[in-house]
């Protein structure tokens, strides 16, 4: 119970024996728990003080009567508990302080009283240093962040000198410490070093308490961060909770900013004057060198990180998943007329009726899949050709009527452009399996009229006939460049194609 001041406990005896209200009107009355006044007023009554208080009863001696200190007590009579186990135990899920007062005065039933148990314990508590005061339950949180410190890594080929990151993560009970050095602190090398923690660990936290890194968090907010899609996504397949540090409030990440200070004293320091010439030899150094660090003993306490390791917060970790995490990476994008959308320069299709909405893609090496209000609505393997499309038939528009444009919608417009644009158009529209495939393309190359006017366009595609090419940025340079306005050499126009495998505008009707 934290002690009032000696003002405010005056006016708690004069409420009580000058106004006689009762102990819950003097609470209120005060801003003080009801068990605070009573136990103010007993303190009182066991004191043999009365009321009014004698004159000459200065504060000093006010509060000695009623907070004698404690009587001295032979230590031989009474075992003193050990405080470092004590606090160990503390860390321990469920384990409070009255339970191990509980289990030392039944293996010392002449042992100290509870008040004198957790004040001893507070007060030794309170001689450890800042970081070990912070009270973190076995197998919590994880503490993770780069250190401020680079080490530069030598190409043998080039000789140039890049310099690597170096990832920390502390286990908050033990302060159990990998690192280990990456490229960058990119999403993808963030997230991978995650995953390389937890398989160290060989088990996983309740919790992350990653800095306000802009790889982990979108935006940084005091009460509500904005974690980033990517993160998110591993935090759930490992079933973690992230919770960032707050925005300056040191307090929150000084475990890990404890575990980058020894890192860089006890890792780096030593490797400052040696040459490495690649990540994985690094990496091999760290590991050595992270082995002692958890392997040398604690000032204060008893054993070491890797021994308060095993003791704490092993037991509590839970199972990795059989599956190893596969780095995945969100975009959100709108649906467009052809009902593909584009990752990567690749376009994949999804239900046509998604026409217009937008939706969100989670992409990895391997796959695609794309979801609309949190519901998967299409899949696809990842294509690495771009340009391409990837469309599943039961995705496409029977008849194409359901998608609000059409071929000969096209075909319409560019005959009213003129016969080098409606022929340039159509070969577009021919080119791929599903005409709908290439409607992005017509459309860009038809709205290209509206921006530098449709005579432009009509001989940029008769120059783009000419030379064999029928994309969109093929045209849109010869516009920018104004290669449309030079002459064309009369052999090299090619007329409209005119073929059985080709078909007319009249196809479409």
């Amino acid at each position: 119970m934290e002690r009032l001041s000696m003002r405010k406990i005056r006016e708690v005896l004069r409420l009580k024996y000058d106004c006689r209200l009762s102990d819950r009107q003097i609470a209120k009355g005060t801003a003080v728990a009801r068990s605070t006044v009573a136990d103010y007023l007993r303190r009182f009554a066991a004191a043999g003080l009365c009321w009014p208080l004698a004159p000459d009863l200065t504060e000093s001696m006010l509060e000695a009567r009623l907070f004698p200190p404690l009587p001295a007590v032979s230590t031989d009579q009474r075992p003193t508990p050990d405080w470092s186990e004590i606090h160990t135990e503390l860390r321990k899920k469920g384990v409070t302080l009255y339970l191990l007062w509980q289990e030392y005065k039944t293996n010392c039933p002449d042992g100290f009283q509870y008040t004198w148990f957790s004040q001893q314990y507070r007060q030794w508590h309170q001689r450890c240093d800042l970081v070990m005061r912070q009270h973190h339950r076995a197998g919590e949180k994880l503490f993770v962040d780069y250190a401020g410190q680079t080490v530069p890594v030598v190409d043998r080929q080039t000789g140039e000198i890049r310099h690597a990151q170096i990832f920390v993560a502390v286990m908050g009970a033990s302060s159990y410490t990998y690192a280990e050095a990456t490229w960058t602190q990119s999403l993808p090398d963030w997230i991978g070093s995650h995953v390389r923690t937890f398989e160290f660990l060989g088990g996983l936290p309740e919790v992350l308490v990653p800095d306000n890194l802009a790889s982990g968090v979108s935006r940084a907010s005091r009460y509500e961060p904005d974690i980033n899609p990517s993160y998110q996504d591993m935090a759930t397949h490992y079933g973690v909770v992230v919770i960032p540090a707050r925005v300056r409030k040191p307090r929150d990440k000084a475990k890990v900013e404890g575990g980058v200070l020894l890192v860089e004293r006890w890792v780096l320091a030593r490797l400052r004057n040696m040459k490495f010439f690649s990540l994985a030899e690094l990496n091999r150094a760290i590991a050595a060198l992270l082995e002692a660090l958890n392997g040398r003993a604690f000032k204060k306490l008893p054993g070491s990180r890797r021994q308060a390791f095993e003791q704490l917060d092993r037991p509590a970790l839970k199972a990795l998943p059989a599956i190893r995490h596969e780095f995945a990476e969100w975009k959100s994008a709108k649906v467009h007329v052809d009902y593909h959308v584009e990752v990567a320069g690749h376009y994949y299709s999804i239900p046509h009726a998604m026409v217009g909405k937008r939706v969100e893609v989670r992409y990895t090496a391997t796959t695609i899949e794309i979801f609309h209000r949190g519901e998967r609505v299409a899949s696809h393997p990842r294509s690495a050709q771009p340009g391409r499309h990837s469309t599943v038939d039961a995705h496409m528009p029977e008849r194409h009527r359901q998608a609000k444009w059409s071929p000969e919608r096209l075909t319409r417009w560019a005959q009213k452009i003129g016969p080098h644009t409606s022929g340039l158009i159509q070969a577009v529209l021919v080119s791929r399996r599903h005409p709908e495939q290439a409607f992005r393309s017509c459309l860009g190359i038809l709205r290209l009229g509206k921006h530098y006017g449709e005579q432009r366009l009509e001989a940029a595609c008769a120059r783009a006939l000419s030379l064999s090419t029928t994309s969109y940025r093929s045209i849109d340079s010869i516009l920018k460049h104004g290669l449309d306005a030079r002459p064309i050499d009369p052999v090299a126009v090619q007329p409209v194609i005119r073929h059985e495998n080709v078909r007319g505008p009249d196809y479409f009707h």
